[in-house]
């Protein structure tokens, strides 16, 4: 019988080998983007056989007892069974939300963080953030991408890093006052540029005077109407700044990086996407959205916080010795578990003495060696999400019939959206009668815009909330004419 350390060298050098294909399908496809009702509850997940839902409150209220539904192993089956068994058998929490949050009921892997909508993956000290991805000790966010680093005041941009005041932009590292630009590092007060380092008052790459700057500014912003043109156009090739030797894009501070991207402080690493700390962070593989990590070992893993050695894992935060397990909380030396939480040594949600866990582990590893799924990640047919609800979709150019054959789940209807009787749908078309500028020409948005539901020109339909427009308004910009979700879509570059 060979130890776990046999077992941890044998899964990575398989993972080592894993197709860069195969990693955008399986590992993004465990992350949803979009919001569903289930048992009236909004969810992560959908109404489908592979999951049932309960509230999230109530969940942690009996989350300790758990453990005392643990299962044994049945040697009979593969392993993978015997987890289809216990996540079958177990109430999964509606939303993902993790320590100390405040009015944030309708986000989803939430962390530390206030005033939080329909955003996904919203960590530590984080502040009015909607419809947003990947956002960190950030305020004032709203339909962005992977924004980082104390920004403050982002709208419509994407890979934003210790910026403020950035609209319709992508790519900006410790700027402000950006406007339809990219690749900027040190820059303030830049429209429509790119590629430049420590400069101000551009306007299409060009210095100008203070007071030329702000007159042109003027005129390009009374054209509310091209604002999201604007952005479709921006350069969308990111230089990989002070990094070295490394492939694809997004990179920031890191070395020898292989096939990844939007990755911050990484080293001798491959298949990352959506990873960051502040530190520098070494030997990662097919790791995805991955925050605050600066230990060694990752194989096929996504989303996590301060952890090591975690294999074939999905949501774990702050644990360490992870094998194949699914949500888990400052645990260590778990496998196939189920959202525990401040436990050790537990196999399919069932605790052991350490030296009982380490025979049956061996026991079970071994097995998953003969049948040849060892350093195989979770199979479809146990994930409970649409694929084309999830990251994998975006970033990974599948079709339908290429993963609904490997049973993956598929959604062909659009998300029913319950609309009262007594509200008033309007078109994007009418958008226009609620915003103008006055005889002072300064902007306006008529407050009755919170009252409808607009529907979008591909069907989809969504409203403006408060925060939303007083922010809108604030800045002077036009009412979004695309359903979050397709803003959101924009930002992943579909």
């Amino acid at each position: 019988m060979q130890n776990l350390n046999y077992y941890k060298e044998k899964i990575k050098e398989k993972r080592k080998q894993t197709k860069f294909r195969d990693f955008l399908k399986e590992i993004p496809s465990w992350l949803p983007l979009t919001f569903h009702r289930n048992d009236w509850l909004i969810s992560r997940y959908p109404v489908t056989e592979r999951s049932k839902v309960m509230d999230y409150e109530k969940f942690e209220k009996y989350r300790d007892d758990l453990i005392k539904y643990g299962l044994n192993y049945n040697f009979w089956k593969n392993f993978f069974w015997n987890f289809w068994n216990l996540f079958n058998k177990t109430d999964l929490p509606n939303l993902i939300f993790y320590w100390k949050n405040e009015n944030s009921n309708f986000s989803d892997s939430t962390f530390n963080c206030k005033n939080v909508y329909l955003s996904n993956t919203t960590i530590v000290n984080c502040e009015n953030i909607f419809y947003s991805f990947s956002t960190n000790m950030s305020s004032n966010v709203y339909s962005s991408l992977y924004v980082k680093n104390h920004c403050d005041i982002i709208y419509f941009s994407r890979w934003i890093k210790s910026s403020f005041k950035i609209f319709y932009s992508a790519y900006i590292n410790n700027s402000n006052n950006i406007w339809f630009s990219s690749n900027l590092t040190g820059c303030s007060d830049c429209i429509n540029s790119n590629n430049l380092v420590n400069k101000k008052y551009c306007i299409d790459n060009k210095v100008l005077e203070k007071e030329e700057y702000f007159k042109k500014k003027k005129e390009i912003l009374e054209k509310k109407e091209n604002f999201e043109e604007y952005f479709w156009n921006i350069e969308k090739i990111w230089k990989n700044h002070w990094s070295k030797n490394v492939s694809w894009n997004y990179i920031l501070d890191s070395e020898n990086v292989e096939k990844s991207w939007y990755i911050v402080f990484w080293k001798d690493q491959r298949h990352a996407f959506f990873c960051w700390s502040n530190i520098i962070n070494e030997k990662f593989y097919d790791v995805f959205s991955w925050w605050w990590a600066w230990w060694e070992d990752f194989y096929w893993v996504v989303s996590a916080w301060i952890s090591n050695n975690l294999y074939c894992s999905t949501l774990i935060a702050g644990s360490s010795n992870i094998f194949y397990s699914y949500f888990l909380e400052n645990c260590s030396f778990c496998i196939w578990c189920i959202w525990l939480k401040n436990k050790s040594y537990c196999i399919l949600n069932k605790q052991y003495s350490k030296e009982d866990w380490e025979k049956l582990s061996s026991e079970i590893f071994e097995q998953m060696e003969k049948d040849w799924i060892l350093w195989k990640f979770f199979p479809a047919k146990l994930n409970p999400f649409y694929f084309n609800d999830t990251v994998a979709w975006l970033i990974g150019w599948f079709k339908k019939d290429e993963v609904v054959k490997e049973w993956f789940m598929w959604r062909d209807e659009k998300i029913k959206v319950d609309i009262p009787d007594e509200s008033l749908v309007i078109s994007v078309s009418d958008l226009y009668n609620f915003e103008w500028f006055d005889s002072e020409w300064n902007w306006k948005i008529n407050p009755e815009v919170l009252k409808k539901v607009i529907k979008s020109e591909n069907g989809d339909y969504y409203r403006i909330v408060k925060m939303e427009y007083d922010f809108l308004v604030k800045h002077q910009l036009p009412l979004p004419r695309l359903h979050w979700l397709e803003r959101m879509k924009v930002n992943f570059g579909v």
